[in-house]
């Protein structure tokens, strides 16, 4: 018998089918793939898997685990979740929360030193027990994610779309992590993620769902070079790079300047030890013209996404000047003056963190009008509505709650937000990390078509230099809180001098 055997397996929200009919098998050590775009029903189908299906889903066909007694979340089955900031405690130290898986799954041993092999087993030093999830990079998280999920010994580890959010060399890293702790521990393995280049890296075979549906499955390598669907077929050719987006509107005047911009935090101690900090921004200057678009890439923990921060008015630096529009900010938090507020807007990392839970998107979407009082309600409902439908929405999703949603639907109700305000400059981090293949080309598309029509410059932030090269201008790569090459971006890919440009082009992943 397999260790998982799914038989016609369908999911309905009220008279809605998100997953139709779907049989999957995945046998003791196996590594199974499933991609597909976002909607399609490959998280559904997980989480019916450990019996996680969110209110108000009705499952019918049959779920079938070859494990000893009934199934237990954790000790049979382990899971790392696509979010994992949401899916962490952020209240509790994340050797608490390892703690707190074993002493569920595995009693009668020595928790801490448990603790410590599970931290150590996913290559992350002993001193990460004590830090809380916000003081951890995206890719540290994950691997606390996955520590978690090794607690009880699983004899199966589902991964929802753990790499969507790293970096070139971090993803490389957590899919190299993965292989391993499968194979020293016998795992099976339920691998989701609409990166075919990750899929590919990992598994041994591969199932595609468009929209609930089993289009394909195959051996990975035979589905990857001759797959038998248009489907398929067409999310192979949108994972290819893509060549780059040709602007005709010429750059304007200097919209925005840095000017040795440097921030440090404090690191976690004793009371009785000294204090330790970390240079998250080291000296930090660049420009951005109107109708620009530069890019910003790096390793995970570079200081991306602070610089980010600190340019949208979320985050104050120590030292440096930042000038926006005319407009001087970033050394007070809350001193961004609010017409340089209506100019630029920001599109974050985490989609789901970065909307309240209790307000439905419509709400979540009117509210950066309110910086625009002299908007009627018909103008504001227009803005919205525009929006929405610009990044591929039906209006009626509106009425959701962001739970309700996909992390690559998510995504897009973000873009559309930051859209809004019609705004001249857009920090856009990681925006496309959360999107399948094809609508990541959509988006980015419609990210060109916006800088075409209105002029908006664009901070891209992002770990993929495929996409980077697509639709920047220039680039800057960052290692350390530094700026460590800049340039052209045809010219520093093609040429790299720095070695982290060289070790972040080295590591990405070909289907």
């Amino acid at each position: 018998m397999s260790l998982v055997s799914i038989k016609n397996l369908s999911i309905r929200f009220g008279d809605h089918t998100v997953v139709d009919q779907l049989s999957l098998k995945i046998e003791a050590g196996q590594r199974v793939g499933v991609v597909g775009e976002s909607g399609s029903g490959k998280s559904l189908t997980a989480l019916s898997i450990i019996d996680l299906l969110p209110e108000g889903a009705h499952r019918e066909g049959d779920i079938q685990l070859d494990v000893d007694g009934p199934l237990k979340r954790g000790k049979h089955v382990g899971m790392v979740f696509q979010e994992p900031m949401t899916a962490l405690n952020p209240l509790m130290k994340v050797g608490d929360q390892i703690k707190e898986a074993l002493e569920l799954h595995v009693p009668d041993i020595n928790f801490d030193m448990r603790v410590r092999e599970l931290v150590q087993e996913v290559d992350l030093p002993p001193t990460v027990v004590h830090r809380y999830p916000h003081e951890l990079s995206g890719g540290q998280r994950q691997r606390i994610g996955l520590a978690i999920a090794l607690a009880g010994e699983p004899e199966l580890l589902i991964a929802d779309e753990p790499t969507s959010a790293l970096d070139m060399i971090t993803q490389r890293q957590v899919i190299d992590l993965i292989r391993r702790v499968c194979d020293n521990h016998g795992m099976a393995l339920l691998f989701i993620s609409h990166d075919l280049g990750a899929v590919a890296a990992l598994c041994e075979h591969i199932h595609v769902l468009e929209k609930g549906r089993h289009v394909e499955d195959a051996p990975a390598r035979q589905l990857l070079s001759a797959p038998q669907q248009a489907y398929t077929k067409k999310l192979i050719a949108a994972a290819s790079p893509q060549r780059r987006h040709a602007t005709s509107r010429e750059v304007g005047e200097t919209l925005l300047r840095l000017d040795g911009i440097s921030r440090r935090f404090h690191l976690p101690t004793a009371f009785w030890q000294p204090k330790l900090y970390v240079q998250a921004l080291d000296n930090i200057s660049l420009e951005i013209k109107e109708g620009e678009c530069v890019g910003l890439v790096g390793p995970s923990g570079c200081g991306k996404t602070t610089l980010s921060r600190i340019i949208a008015g979320l985050q104050t630096a120590q030292r440096g000047t930042i000038e926006f529009d005319g407009h001087a900010y970033g050394r007070q938090l809350g001193n961004m003056p609010t017409a340089a507020r209506r100019e630029l807007s920001m599109v974050f990392q985490d989609p789901f963190g970065s909307f309240d839970p209790r307000l439905n998107m419509a709400k979540s979407l009117f509210e950066p009008l309110n910086l625009m009082p002299e908007l009627s309600p018909a103008e504001r409902e227009e803005r919205v509505h525009a929006a929405v439908e610009r990044v591929g929405l039906p209006i009626e999703m509106l009425q959701r709650h962001p739970h309700a949603f996909s992390g690559g639907q998510r995504q897009r109700l973000a873009i559309a937000r930051a859209l809004v305000l019609r705004p001249k400059l857009v920090v856009l981090d990681e925006p496309v990390s959360a999107l399948d293949v094809s609508i990541r080309g959509e988006i980015l598309a419609l990210l060109q078509d916006l800088r075409e029509r209105y002029g908006i410059a664009y901070l891209f932030v992002s770990h993929d230099l495929d996409v980077v090269r697509s639709v920047a201008d220039r680039v800057l790569v960052m290692m350390h809180g530094k700026v460590v090459e800049q340039g052209d971006v045809e010219a520093v890919f093609d040429n790299p001098e720095a070695q982290i440009t060289k070790d972040l082009l080295d590591a990405r992943l070909a289907i």
